[in-house]
């Protein structure tokens, strides 16, 4: 899989110079404490092997109760670091492959219940829950990936220091995350086209499927369109057959759709789903409007849900590559 190489070789040239040491100024300061960075092991080379490490130790200096990172220093990391730290850690992840994803983010929330449980004042639990949820599962975050959320939410739902009252609310959540995880065969349905014609997901034949969750005259999906629309080789790509764009309505209000129809380029395949199996049925359980997913030839899922930056920084590495 092609990774986003320009920003993980910018964060990963970062944290190899960082350590659990302070600013500057007075270490006795609990305001000035950074986030204390992990130094990969010169000794490790190779750009995938310096990646899957830092994933899986990326927070050992913070909970490892050592110098800056003992107990105390845990609410002196500045809130600002601490949130860095976790878009940080989205982009560690982005250049990992799912098995490592899964252990790293299952290690995180192991340290940072372990830590909970030895002090409960420095609410550890609640604070790392809601940046998990934030960067994570938010739909308006841009490094949200669902397959990062699973293995957290899935803790969530085992852990002893959880409400009772979000127990439901975390089962759901781990029972949707598990639908269509990346490098799954994304589920065929059928969607009948603006001509009228029946066609099925697995009948579109391109190396690559750009599948668009839209609605009529949403702003956000019109800012998708554009963004779309402005990669130079779109166009290219799909007269090719290297590309296709797959845009679906999965409501009911069909005269709004039909309205709406030729705010979507030509090349495009638009069309709804007249039985309503992808909303009822879960088949996907499209949680916002718009949705981006990216497949591959054989309908497997590269990207699920996810941010069009991310979408776009793929394809572009794909044709750089």
């Amino acid at each position: 899989m092609v990774r986003m190489k320009n920003l993980i070789a910018g964060i990963l040239v970062l944290l190899a110079f960082f350590a659990c040491t302070g600013r500057g100024g007075e270490e006795s300061a609990a305001a000035l404490r950074p986030f204390p960075y992990q130094q990969v092991p010169p000794a490790l080379i190779d750009p995938a092997g310096r990646s899957e490490w830092m994933a899986e130790h990326y927070w050992d200096a913070y909970f490892s109760g050592s110098g800056l990172c003992d107990s105390s220093a845990l609410l002196g990391v500045l809130s600002d670091d601490l949130a860095q730290a976790m878009a940080n850690f989205c982009a560690v992840l982005d250049a990992c492959p799912l098995s490592v994803t899964d252990k790293a983010v299952g290690k995180m929330f192991t340290k940072m219940e372990a830590k909970h449980a030895s002090d409960t004042t420095l609410n550890i639990f609640v604070r790392f829950s809601e940046l998990a949820t934030l960067y994570f599962y938010d739909p308006n975050s841009p490094l949200r990936d669902e397959d990062y959320y699973l293995p957290y939410v899935k803790r969530l739902c085992e852990s002893p220091w959880t409400p009772q009252d979000m127990l439901g609310a975390y089962r759901f959540e781990a029972q949707t995350c598990s639908l269509n995880r990346r490098g799954q065969k994304a589920p065929d349905f059928r969607f009948k086209t603006r001509e009228g014609k029946i066609l099925h997901l697995y009948g579109t034949r391109a190396d690559y499927t750009i599948l668009f969750f839209s609605n009529p005259g949403c702003g956000a999906c019109g800012e998708i369109v554009e963004q779309l629309k402005s990669l130079p080789y779109l166009e290219g790509d799909i007269a090719a057959g290297k590309l296709a764009v797959l845009n679906i309505y999965i409501d009911e209000d069909l005269a709004a759709w039909r309205a709406h129809t030729g705010d979507y380029p030509s090349s495009w395949q638009s069309g709804y789903d007249p039985s309503g199996v992808i909303r009822s049925n879960r088949l996907y359980f499209v949680r916002a409007i718009p949705s981006l997913y990216l497949l591959d030839s054989e309908k497997r899922i590269v990207m699920k849900d996810a941010p069009t930056e991310k979408l776009t920084t793929y394809l572009n590495n794909l044709k750089n590559n």
